[in-house]
């Protein structure tokens, strides 16, 4: 949880909220093996996450949380309302300058693609709904239709060179 998201607004680069904190230092339980690559995204807020559920990751820039652009620090409700319909139905659109849900999908693929052995990624719901997508092979238009909880995990196994999806 950051101030962004309290307010509703696209997400800045900014720290976790004192709210934030305290629910990432509620999460217990994280058994990692010492050969688990450890991976957040650039955001301060990712790797604020990260530091508080005892890990040490290292920065991974295909990670980062969706490009929204002109939009970011902006409410919902103060964003032109018909380029808005447009990014939310059309996943190739990017009204804000941004980057569209395909171009995301495609950079969460080839971040997937390039793992070797057991990593732990810690990470934006953008970027967990691209990955699912990848992993079962559905339309990008299925995105917004994904929710992704705070401080939730997403477990994926790669198995003869196909993802599998363990909720």
């Amino acid at each position: 949880m950051t101030d962004a998201m309290a307010a509703a607004r696209f997400p800045v680069d900014e720290p976790l909220s004192d709210i934030g904190r305290r629910q990432a230092e509620a999460v217990v339980g994280l058994d990692i093996r010492e050969t688990t690559s450890q991976l957040s995204g650039p955001e301060r807020r990712a790797r604020q996450t990260a530091e508080l559920l005892g890990l040490n990751p290292t920065t991974e820039s295909r990670l980062a949380d969706l490009d929204c652009g002109r939009w970011r620090g902006e409410t919902l409700a103060s964003v032109d309302a018909e380029k808005l319909t447009a990014w939310l139905t059309d996943p190739v659109q990017a009204p804000h300058g941004g980057e569209s849900i395909v171009d995301l999908i495609d950079r969460v693929a080839g971040w997937l693609a390039s793992l070797a052995g057991n990593t732990v990624a810690v990470t934006h719901p953008a970027v967990i709904r691209a990955a699912i997508l990848v992993a079962l092979d559905i339309p990008p238009k299925s995105f917004w239709r994904i929710d992704i909880a705070p401080l939730s995990r997403t477990v994926m196994h790669f198995r003869e060179r196909r993802w599998t999806l363990r909720l």
